[in-house]
């Protein structure tokens, strides 16, 4: 039976050639989908299902460790992961100390094919169960996003003036064409700030992405519905908007 593997690289070129060396090196290998950015990795592993996925850590929309950590959260996605990576050591310990596999960019033939061997004689294991991820991805946070580097403050323009929301205030942010709202009980402001640089900066356990354009609080959350069709929705406390939740992020709310 063949293995299944999705491919998410944001660079073409180097997601071709992975590609071609993986076909060399595993030919028994089915490469389901080759994407260039988390989200869409995060779909076709919800959609797909396969059984191992190769993800770069630098990536538009969602990070490598981002969907890691999505699929961590998530019981019914068992995929093992193979991190690209172009961090230093520091990463690639943390990665080897959780018995995850890496390949460091640039990477050679023989390492490739080395990481290739590990994988088949995993994968070859009854029943092998998926990495456990969740302590992992913590330590490699820890490492690479220090609590004191979090956001505490927003700055938003107001006129000639500065506002300066404490991020406790927050309830949600959404981003817009050319602005991200921000969203809290007494008013409304815009920033320039990309939603993607806000996620580096704010805290997983209170901030819940919901939508690529869409980070809520998650304390501030006052319902949550689900159609016949199983789309997610969201009303939060004090406010008449109604956000939606996108499919790769729909099982934050399973139980609910």
């Amino acid at each position: 039976m063949a293995i299944t593997a999705i491919i998410a690289e944001d660079e073409p070129i180097l997601r071709a050639q992975l590609k071609a060396k993986l076909a060399k090196l595993w030919p028994e290998l089915e490469i389901l989908a080759d994407v260039g950015d988390g989200e869409t990795a995060l779909e076709v592993i919800s959609e797909l299902q396969p059984q191992l996925a190769f993800l770069d850590i630098q990536m538009p929309e969602l990070t490598g460790v981002e969907v890691a950590r999505s699929l961590a959260s998530n019981r019914e996605l068992r995929c093992h992961i193979v991190f690209v990576t172009a961090f230093d050591q520091y990463a690639v310990e943390a990665f080897e100390n959780g018995a995850l596999d890496y390949l460091l960019k640039p990477y050679s033939d023989d390492r490739l094919a080395a990481a290739v061997g590990r994988l088949k004689e995993r994968l070859g294991q009854p029943s092998a169960p998926p990495q456990q991820l969740d302590a992992l991805l913590a330590q490699l946070a820890a490492k690479l996003k220090p609590e004191s580097s979090r956001l505490k403050w927003i700055k938003a323009s107001a006129g000639n003036h500065l506002r300066l929301i404490p991020i406790s205030d927050v309830l949600f942010f959404q981003a817009g064409d050319k602005y991200t709202l921000v969203a809290t009980n007494e008013f409304d402001a815009l920033i320039r700030t990309p939603l993607k640089e806000l996620v580096d900066g704010l805290d997983p356990d209170e901030f819940w992405q919901v939508h690529r354009s869409t980070i809520v609080r998650a304390i501030s959350i006052e319902t949550v519905s689900r159609d016949l069709r199983g789309q997610v929705t969201l009303k939060v406390k004090g406010r008449k908007e109604t956000l939606v939740v996108s499919r790769p992020f729909a099982h934050l709310f399973k139980h609910m």
